[in-house]
């Protein structure tokens, strides 16, 4: 048990994971069942993992990199964060005026990108907008949102 500990320590060390993120990690360097509950038992209770803390960390990174709610719901989900934990996650750290904000600048910035690869006036073409939209909604954000934003542009 104590070189499974030692190995989830490192992993930690490297970077904040969730439970299921953890028990991933170990089960591939070939540790034992009871090995791995027995270290995430003690991590738990040393206050080293836990999903909450992960969670709220998470949003507020991937906030930070503008990256929408939808998107990081999906990676909280493939973290192996339960669903009631990511929402509650969700609803106390993303700030939806920033979440705005970030989209704002998403759009601007690749509104840029597109119109120096196509020409300018491109992202008022139908196929200019379809090519924004879809890469505002690859980013994570709710498709009411970035027509919201959109149309608030064009007026």
């Amino acid at each position: 048990m104590t070189d499974c500990y030692t190995a989830a320590l490192r992993i930690l060390n490297y970077r904040f994971n969730s439970e299921a993120e953890l028990r991933r990690k170990l089960a591939a360097k070939k540790f034992e069942g009871g090995e791995i509950e027995a270290a995430v038992a003690r991590l738990r209770d040393e206050k080293w993992i836990d999903d909450e803390r992960f969670a709220a960390a998470f949003v507020r990174t991937r906030q930070l990199k503008h990256i929408g709610r939808s998107r990081v719901r999906r990676e909280l989900a493939a973290a192996g964060v339960a669903k009631d934990v990511a929402a509650r996650a969700l609803a106390e750290n993303a700030d939806p005026e920033r979440e705005r904000e970030n989209l704002a600048a998403a759009i601007e910035k690749r509104r840029r990108a597109l119109e120096r690869r196509h020409g300018a006036g491109y992202t008022a073409s139908r196929e200019g907008r379809g090519k924004l939209m879809s890469y505002l909604l690859q980013k994570g954000y709710d498709s009411d949102v970035v027509r919201s934003v959109l149309h608030d542009e064009e007026d």
